[in-house]
Formats: C-alpha cells, sequence, structure tokens
C-alpha cells in the first residue's frame, strides 16, 4: 500500500489595495500552489481593466499578473472564506477602505498590514487602526527593503514579520516565503511599524540632497545620522533599539534613501530642485507616504521632547516654505558635539 502524502492546506489571501505594493504581494503570495490569492481593487473599472489585461498598467506596466490571481472590486467575492487579509492600502486610506469592509472580514482572518506609516490626525500606526476597527485581534506588520517594482519580477527581497502573536508571525512566515522571498520574524510590532515610518522622512532628506547635487558623503552622513534620530525617536517609545538596526530599521532606510523607486527619494529630490510640494503630488500618481507621516512625526517628537533635527528639517520644507538650502544650511550650522 502506498504511503499518502500529506499536502499543506491551502491558505486564501486577499490582498486589499490596487496600487504597486498590493499587486507586487499578489504576484509573490500567487507562487506558492498551495495560496489562493484574491486582489480587492476599490474602482470597479479598475479592477476589471486590471482583471482583463493582467497589468496593472498604472502603477506596475508590464508586469503580468498570474492568471490564478483573482481581481474584483466585490467585497464579498474577495474576502469571503479568507484565511489571510494583507491591507495595502495608504495610511490615511485605512479607515475608509477597511471600515468600508468590516461586514466581510471574516472573525477568524489574521490580518496583516503591509502600510509605512503614522495616521496624522490620531498619531497612531497602522497596525492600531486596524485594531481598532476589528477589534483586539493579533495583527502582522510587515517591513524591511521591498520595493514593488523589484519583488513582482521575482528579484530577491527579504523582509521581517512582527506582531506580539508569535503563532500569527510564523503563519505569515510560512505563507509569504518562497524562494526568492524570506521572511523573518519579530516580536516588536511597535518598533518596526515606527522604523517603516521613519524611514520614509529620512528618505525625503536624501532626496532632497540629490536635487541639490551635494553627493555621497552628504548621502552617507544623511543616512547615518538619520538612523541616529529613528533610534532616539524608538527608545523614546519604549520600543527596542535593535529593531532599527535590522531589516524594518537600516535595511528599510538605505533601500529608500537610495533606490530609484522610492517614492519619498523622489519627493526631496523635486522639492532640491525647485519643485513645490502641491506640483510635486499632482504629477505623482502614487502616495508618498513620508510627506504626511513628517507631520506625525515631529508632533510626537515635540510631545516628547526628542532632539530630530533632520525630520524637522523636511517638516519646515514641506510645510512652512522654507528653502532646501536654508533647511541645510541650519542643520550645518547646528552647535557642534559628541556623536
Amino acid at each position: 500500500m502506498e504511503e499518502e502524502t500529506t499536502q499543506p492546506p491551502t491558505k486564501s489571501i486577499c490582498v486589499l489595495g490596487g496600487g504597486a505594493m498590493g499587486t507586487a504581494c499578489c504576484i509573490v503570495l500567487s507562487e506558492k500552489p498551495t495560496n489562493s490569492v484574491r486582489l480587492w481593487v476599490r474602482n470597479p473599472v479598475f479592477a476589471s481593466h486590471i482583471a482583463e489585461t493582467r497589468e496593472n498598467t498604472r502603477l506596475l506596466p508590464g508586469v503580468r499578473i498570474p492568471a490564478g490571481v483573482a481581481v474584483t472590486s466585490d467585497p464579498e467575492r474577495a474576502l469571503g472564506g479568507a484565511d489571510i487579509v494583507l491591507v495595502c492600502v495608504p495610511t490615511r486610506a485605512i479607515r475608509d477602505s477597511v471600515g468600508s469592509l468590516l461586514e466581510h472580514i471574516p472573525t477568524s482572518a489574521l490580518m496583516v498590514s503591509a502600510v509605512k506609516g503614522i495616521e496624522v490626525e490620531t498619531l497612531v500606526r497602522p497596525s492600531e487602526i486596524i485594531q481598532e476597527l476589528l477589534g483586539s485581534r493579533s495583527v502582522v506588520a510587515l517591513g524591511g527593503p521591498c520595493h514593488a517594482e523589484e519583488a513582482a519580477v521575482g528579484k530577491p527581497a527579504t523582509v521581517v514579520a512582527a506582531s506580539d502573536d508569535s503563532a500569527a508571525t510564523e503563519t505569515v512566515q510560512r505563507t509569504f516565503s518562497n524562494r526568492h522571498f524570506r521572511v523573518y520574524s519579530s516580536a516588536d510590532l511597535r518598533g518596526v511599524e515606527l522604523a517603516g515610518a521613519l524611514k520614509n522622512v529620512i528618505a525625503i532628506a536624501a532626496g532632497i540632497g540629490d536635487g541639490l547635487e551635494f553627493g555621497d558623503n552628504a548621502k552617507s552622513a544623511l543616512i547615518t545620522r538619520g538612523l541616529a534620530e529613528m533610534v532616539r525617536f524608538g527608545t523614546a517609545m519604549g520600543v527596542d533599539a535593535q529593531t532599527f538596526y535590522g531589516l524594518a530599521g537600516i535595511g528599510d532606510l538605505i533601500a529608500t534613501c537610495g533606490s530609484r523607486h522610492s517614492r519619498n527619494r523622489r519627493v526631496g529630490e523635486l522639492l532640491g530642485r525647485g519643485q513645490t510640494l502641491a506640483e510635486i503630488q499632482k504629477s505623482m500618481q502614487a502616495v508618498a507616504e513620508g510627506v504626511n507621516t513628517a507631520k506625525s512625526i515631529c508632533a510626537i517628537a515635540s510631545q516628547r521632547d526628542v532632539d530630530m533635527p533632520i525630520a524637522h528639517a523636511v517638516h519646515d520644507v514641506l510645510f512652512d516654505g522654507k528653502s532646501p538650502g536654508q533647511a541645510t544650511e541650519e542643520l550645518m550650522q547646528r552647535p557642534l558635539k559628541e556623536e
């Protein structure tokens, strides 16, 4: 009698958000034959277009979405029976998007967030918004360097999944990992989320330097001192400083400050070249989370008396009309001190 082989159970996964990251996550997840993947896109016309062309022509042109990924704007079809729900919408859209789907999200579904920001009005993290909407269920946050443009075409990427529920983290590790996508685990949910938000603000500063053609010396110093700000902020918030020296911190910081795919770095670069924030946002199809996060971070830093000169300089350029050159001059002329 032949021995029966046990196949892993199929995971039904719904990805919320038709942006570049949501699309890329669907492609990555669909590599595993044990994953059944559905992409929920709010706009019915755009959802139909993606379903028919098998391509997100607006945000990931030229990248084919596998036929096995179901694309729909129908909440019941997208979320019915889902084991995992992955949120891939901008921070400012979580309440509206997830809130509109509450009756369709299974009570047993594991919630995962790939969102990197802090809500401006409440100063809370994405996982906290999700928990507020759905009740005190576990949420896993994904962090680390993972540009959608690279992950979607199978280039190697390594991220970290964080939660205070180790079983939930293990589930995400097993479900998301494949031959070119590796997932580490962490118990520091708050640290991973804060690192993901903070690095976007520093990346805007790095982009400003690119726009002003400051060169490699300046960018290396900016990344180093930016990391110091991130660690100070995290320590003030009571998280493990070591998280900022891992994938969610320095790993994502390097990628976001240096990559041509980084929307936050691009915003900074255009600011450095003399464009206004309004002009830049009008020309961009996707959201640069660091813009709103600069408001949130500076508000929290002021409340807790955390020294964040780079973040405050970015805020002043974005919202207070300070020129990139003046902000740089003020940073360079600060009182001298030990490193």
